[in-house]
């Protein structure tokens, strides 16, 4: 793998038609990649396990953890044409439900699109605006029904199977939906190391999907990553952080959802949140964005990486700039690169989340491991971690130092990739307690992350047969 300076933000890339191939996804993580992101709006179960099966050979090969993100599509309202149709301001649409017969036109000669989902229409309130394809096309609704009568406020081309949001509505629907099920099935199969849950609206939804995955796996279960893409996430954050082991900044749809404007200030309010309560947190969609056609970003979106990583957000997204795009390997290069040269500025320095908002006697084990390597001036934290725990714990004080790990738990080793900071070694084999720290070391100093008389701080919070100790040292490196 190349050894080229490790960052310290973390980078989730979608994976796609542009990025499903062997040779683009080894220089994909040998780039910067941690984790793959598997979105089930697209894509059939076929090629998602073949996929996911060359991520995880490639991953091996490059002895290096690359977690794996199932992202459930949720309750998505989509259009049903059985062409494209060209609407412009002004003219009347009627919206109708799924039905046999999709027409083009009414006995009115207004023409009409059906949306795939039932019980919507009626829910709808006249001057409620219906978006098309992230709000480049909006429709206002003049009355409502089984079918809906709308005026076009902002016209285009209205396709097949595009996304649909009505801000505001009252919607009756399940968070998880039929076809979730279905798809989150296959994921647990395929042992995937997260699940992403789609228009999450409060905590309850978070618990659902919780007991599903504990009815349907035991041990070694996904982590659960909210995405916060509506109103009325933002309205219960503060218990959804608290169920979620991971947050997404879904930017897309909260940006269709409520005002553009509030948007940014609403994600640096998730980021702050999410870190005091030891979450791991995503900003995601369209980070990048014009490089999906693009060889290079735009200066804005370079401001709104650098953004992003100075708030100390655990990563960072791709979506269709790694998908389906022209430069996915340039992409999340020029990702890392925007990543190293943040993190070795000044302005990312000043953080603010020190305070944290977890029950836990081991944080204050932890909070004095991280005192202890800023006063003796160590190279690395150094750690045992079986579950990720005593990982996401150091992660949370985003120290000056590495933060190494050392596990003989496969999951956790593809796990604490998405957590800022963390590098971790697998060892399969149990060795006595002692061995794991000393192979730690022997690994850090091949990959020449440690050398001699560097200090090191040592954590061990649990030893390799689970049992739990509450350990920490200062040691230097010997040959």
């Amino acid at each position: 793998m190349n050894k080229q300076k490790q960052k310290r933000t973390k980078i989730v890339a979608t994976i796609g038609p542009a990025s499903e191939g062997k040779k683009t996804l080894e220089k994909m993580i040998n780039s910067g990649m941690n984790v793959a992101r598997f979105n089930f709006s697209h894509g059939e179960y076929e090629w998602h396990g073949e996929v996911m099966k060359r991520v995880r050979k490639i991953s091996q090969k490059f002895k290096t953890g690359v977690g794996i993100l199932a992202d459930l599509q949720g309750p998505r309202i989509r259009t049903l044409v059985t062409s494209d149709v060209s609407v412009k301001s002004g003219e009347k649409i009627e919206v109708c439900e799924k039905s046999n017969k999709y027409l083009s036109k009414n006995k009115k000669g207004d023409k009409v699109i059906c949306i795939d989902k039932k019980n919507i229409l009626n829910n709808l309130k006249k001057g409620q605006d219906i978006l098309i394809e992230d709000g480049l096309i909006k429709l206002q609704v003049i009355k409502s029904g089984k079918t809906c009568q709308t005026k076009v406020i902002d016209g285009g081309v209205i396709k097949n199977h595009k996304g649909i949001n009505i801000p505001g509505a009252d919607l009756d629907i399940e968070i998880i939906t039929r076809k979730d099920r279905k798809d989150l099935d296959f994921a647990l199969k395929n042992d995937v190391d997260f699940v992403a849950l789609s228009f999450v609206k409060n905590a309850n939804d978070i618990k659902r999907l919780r007991k599903i995955i504990q009815r349907k796996k035991r041990g070694n279960q996904p982590q659960i990553i909210a995405k916060i893409e509506r109103q009325e996430a933002i309205d219960n954050l503060d218990e959804i952080i608290k169920e979620a082991d991971a947050i997404m900044v879904a930017r897309g749809d909260l940006g269709i959802e409520m005002d553009q404007s509030k948007v940014i200030i609403l994600q640096k309010e998730i980021i702050s949140k999410s870190i005091k309560c030891v979450k791991p947190v995503i900003v995601a969609t369209q980070m990048l964005n014009s490089m999906i056609d693009n060889p290079r970003p735009t200066r804005a979106e370079i401001g709104d990486v650098t953004n992003a990583v100075i708030d100390h957000v655990d990563a960072v997204m791709l979506s269709g700039e790694s998908a389906t795009g022209k430069y996915p390997v340039e992409s999340v290069s020029i990702m890392s690169k925007i990543i190293r040269r943040t993190e070795e500025s000044i302005y990312d320095d000043i953080y603010k989340a020190l305070e944290y908002k977890i029950k836990s006697e081991y944080v204050i084990v932890i909070k004095s491991a991280y005192e202890l390597a800023k006063s003796f001036d160590a190279e690395a934290i150094c750690m045992i971690s079986i579950s990720g725990f005593t990982a996401k714990l150091v992660s949370h004080f985003r120290p000056d130092q590495q933060i190494l790990v050392i596990t003989n738990n496969e999951k956790t080793f593809n796990q604490v990739a998405l957590l800022w900071g963390v590098d971790c070694y697998f060892l399969k084999n149990k060795t006595k307690l002692s061995g794991f720290i000393d192979k730690l070391v022997k690994k850090a100093k091949k990959d020449k992350k440690l050398k001699k008389d560097d200090k090191i701080v040592v954590i061990i919070g649990r030893s390799p047969e689970g049992k739990k100790i509450r350990l920490v040292g200062v040691k230097k490196v010997n040959k």
